[in-house]
């Protein structure tokens, strides 16, 4: 059960007519939906209907919806999972024209009134479909629970949740003669990606390398088109890109973690200029793609010298602004956080440098829970089928505490789900992955160690037998002469 704790204040000018009860009240809205035949997962929206207070309406009495936005964040409940919804009157310049809800980039929105409680109730179920999760977000999340027909397009895309992820960013240069390429990527990953990663970083611990690799091609020769003089990467074509280019990246061969992999492909001469063409053969705008669960490759064109006479290599500057753009659209592609198609009349403000806004932190936070605690329970099963098979297994009190642990863990995140606590929720989570992982791959628990009684007597019997055979013969041999002295009659003197 998931809890989401909703806060609905009320600006003055702003109240329906037809609320049911004087405010402040509280109403509770429930939604279950079944993931199979053994999981269900029911929506809990627990809703606080109240005015405001002076300090909310002297936040709300600015020019425009994004001041109000910051002057509100110091003022509600700043907790991981709870949304505050201020109501606005239908006249208010808060709002720009032609838009009834704005959504912030903390944990609150702006709704223009109208048109009565069944109208405002109909905005809220959206704005917290939005904002915190949807159906088919926490489908996505059980995947692997899930019947494959009833998976969207992009259930297969996202991340699987992980206590950790290793980032590389990844210059490759298949012709140094030609091109000396230059990127300052330390300069690029301290501005732009690293705030995103401190956003992050209460989901999983994050690690970032780059490397440059010369001589590295991408393993698809690309098609001639005489009309535009350039090279053309067709998208049929693109899966078979990634994986020559993988075998020189060898990341992911020590990784505990998952890998993303970020590539910057400069193409060489005698290829250059190089575009990528979507599906129905238009050319791609950022000139790149991405591959779910992998990262994503970008293809950078280098101008040709007007004087054919130019000196080579070379000199090329990377416009860092430009890659980083593609890079962190695509890092958010990976971790689910794309923005869905909504009403016109709603306004999402943008995430800005952080990018990422604190509710589609909330919304990763709410999955992720979701799937560690599928993950937990999957884990122990599979380590209660494997001791089950196995009669005659030791399993030390080290393994018993982390199975005892994990459970405790498990039950306690599901529990602060359904009171709406999602950040020790998530924090239990995580503990009851750690916890059932390390009980499942103990060494102690390897079921090559332990040999099943029937393989016991097909190593022991060839060795047995022909010693077992004189030994049984001898000994049936003085059990009959023992009884042949028994029948004989003793001689008297």
């Amino acid at each position: 059960q998931l809890a989401v704790p909703v806060a609905v204040v009320f600006a003055p000018g702003s109240v329906p007519g037809d609320l049911p009860r004087p405010l402040p009240f509280r109403d509770v809205r429930e939604m279950e939906n079944s993931v199979n035949l053994r999981t269900s997962i029911t929506s809990r929206y627990e809703t606080v209907y109240r005015s405001t207070t002076a300090q909310e309406e002297a936040a709300l009495d600015v020019a425009t919806a994004r001041e109000a936005d910051a002057a509100l964040r110091p003022l509600q409940d700043a907790s991981l999972g709870c949304l505050t919804v201020f109501v606005v009157p239908e006249t208010s310049s808060l709002l720009p024209q032609g838009i009834s809800v704005y959504v912030g980039k903390h944990r609150s929105a702006l709704v223009r009134a109208g048109g009565g409680l069944a109208a405002l109730r109909t905005r809220l179920q959206q704005l917290t479909q939005v904002m915190s999760f949807t159906a088919s977000s926490i489908a996505t999340a059980l995947s692997d629970r899930v019947p494959d027909g009833q998976l969207g397009p992009d259930a297969r895309r996202h991340l699987k949740s992980s206590l950790g992820y290793e980032i590389t960013f990844s210059l490759l240069t298949p012709d140094p003669k030609s091109h000396a390429v230059d990127w300052d990527i330390e300069d690029a990953v301290n501005r732009y990606v690293q705030p995103v990663l401190d956003k992050l970083s209460l989901v999983a611990n994050f690690s970032v390398d780059s490397q440059i690799l010369y001589y590295a091609v991408l393993g698809v020769t690309p098609r001639f088109d005489k009309e535009s003089s350039s090279f053309l990467l067709s998208a049929h074509s693109l899966p078979h890109v990634i994986n020559p280019v993988e075998a020189r990246l060898g990341s992911s061969a020590a990784s505990l973690y998952p890998v993303l992999n970020f590539l910057l492909y400069v193409p060489e001469r005698s290829h250059s200029p190089l575009y990528i063409q979507d599906k129905d053969g238009a050319p791609v705008s950022t000139n790149a793609f991405h591959s779910p669960r992998w990262g994503g490759i970008m293809v950078y064109n280098v101008e040709a010298p007007v004087s054919s006479q130019a000196s080579l290599p070379l000199h090329v500057d990377v416009d860092m602004v430009r890659v980083m753009e593609v890079f962190l659209a695509q890092l958010r592609l990976l971790f689910g956080l794309s923005r869905e198609e909504l009403p016109p009349e709603f306004l999402l403000e943008s995430p800005g440098n952080e990018g990422l806004a604190d509710w589609e932190l909330d919304r990763l936070l709410w999955a992720h829970t979701v799937e560690n605690v599928a993950t937990v329970s999957t884990t122990l099963t599979s380590l209660a089928q494997l001791l089950d098979k196995i009669g005659n297994i030791v399993i030390k009190d080290d393994v018993a505490s982390e199975v005892y642990r994990a459970v405790a863990s498990a039950q306690s995140a599901m529990a602060k789900l359904a009171t709406g606590h999602l950040y020790s929720a998530f924090q239990a989570s995580k503990e009851a992955v750690t916890s059932s992982e390390r009980a499942f791959f103990d060494p102690s628990l390897l079921h090559l160690l332990y040999f099943p009684d029937d393989q016991k007597f097909a190593i022991y019997i060839p060795l047995f037998l022909p010693m077992a055979v004189p030994i049984l013969l001898s000994l049936a041999k003085i059990v009959r002469e023992a009884r042949q002295r028994k029948k004989e009659p003793t001689k008297m003197d």
